[in-house]
């Protein structure tokens, strides 16, 4: 059994329509929703042992707010933009010694992986997350695996799903 942590950046700002989107930096609403997220998903216990990232000022600032991970904070190019099979694929590749992985990016990639890998669950995070998988939210996916490589459609679940606006 593996679990995989994904969350999505925090609100950005659209104040300068002419900035590269890769620049945008976060809003007052989304730094403090990564703020809540962060303190959360502490105050829940987890502790993730590699988080990958988009390289996006979003991203970073989000990261930021989040506060202390206590762990390697990998920065990879290719979540920026990723489709699901990519963010899949880098799944995939993840070391075997690697039990609880964060990756943070951007949708829709990350709202496609988990519709991918999830099945349908009592609680119906998976449904909640298929339509509309905000900013700022946390998934945590129990992946019935042994080993990273084996990752493919249907085979986790979500098991806790964190969303800023029930942290108000």
């Amino acid at each position: 059994m593996k679990r995989l942590a994904i969350l999505r950046h925090a609100k950005s700002s659209w104040a300068d329509a002419g900035m590269d989107d890769f620049d945008r930096p976060l809003n007052d609403r989304g730094r403090k929703a990564a703020r809540q997220i962060g303190d959360e998903f502490r105050r829940r216990g987890h502790r993730f042992d590699l988080v990958l990232a988009s390289p996006a000022a979003r991203v970073r600032e989000t990261l930021e707010a989040v506060g202390e991970l206590g762990t390697e904070i990998r920065f990879e190019p290719v979540i920026y933009l990723a489709s699901d099979e990519q963010l899949l694929s880098m799944v995939r590749q993840l070391a075997g010694e690697v039990q609880f992985p964060l990756i943070v990016g951007h949708n829709p990639g990350l709202e496609q992986l988990l519709a991918m890998i999830a099945c349908d669950d009592a609680q119906e995070f998976r449904a909640q997350v298929e339509g509309k998988f905000p900013t700022g939210a946390l998934a945590i996916v129990e992946l019935d695996v042994d080993g990273w490589p084996h990752v493919g459609p249907g085979c986790g679940e979500i098991v806790e799903l964190i969303l800023p606006r029930e942290l108000d």
